[in-house]
């Protein structure tokens, strides 16, 4: 025990050297292999409560060019869900309204076309979030939506 407490500098076999040896194990540990507590830090891009996070995700979308993957997707989806949100609000609708709804329901329609306009979200996205089938139905309520447009003007 004392050759191998020796090796790590520690000169005598006690309760505090055995506890030093420990110490020294750990910080070689830690090294080999990071642990689960620095992931989110290592594979992150940030560090704190949900509201710091709103805030960044906010800052970003007014400054893209300076972000990309997945932090720019996050962000992305962020700003459509706060446009969603809005439109919801201006309706008087709750969230289960969107279920209640026909899948072309005109006002669904009307808020997918403005989150397409608005927004880099997919249209599979916008389908599964407002509850209007399929993408491929969803992008022929839009085509019909803006033909309908074009004729009113």
């Amino acid at each position: 025990m004392d050759r191998l407490l020796g090796e790590w500098g520690i000169a005598k076999d006690s309760p505090a050297g055995r506890k030093r040896f420990a110490q020294c194990l750990e910080h070689r540990r830690r090294q080999e292999s990071p642990g689960s507590d620095w992931k989110a830090v290592e594979r992150g891009w940030f560090l704190g409560d949900k509201e710091f996070k709103q805030e960044l995700l906010e800052q970003m979308q007014e400054r893209r060019g300076d972000y990309y993957g997945p932090e720019l997707r996050e962000a992305d989806q962020a700003h459509a869900e706060r446009l969603l949100k809005e439109e919801l609000r201006r309706r008087g609708w709750a969230e289960a309204e969107l279920s209640r709804r026909r899948k072309g329901d005109p006002e669904k329609v009307r808020i997918a076309s403005q989150l397409r306009a608005c927004t880099t979200m997919t249209l599979k996205w916008i389908a599964q979030r407002l509850k209007m089938g399929t993408w491929i139905h969803f992008s022929n309520c839009l085509v019909a939506h803006r033909k309908s447009k074009e004729k009113c003007q």
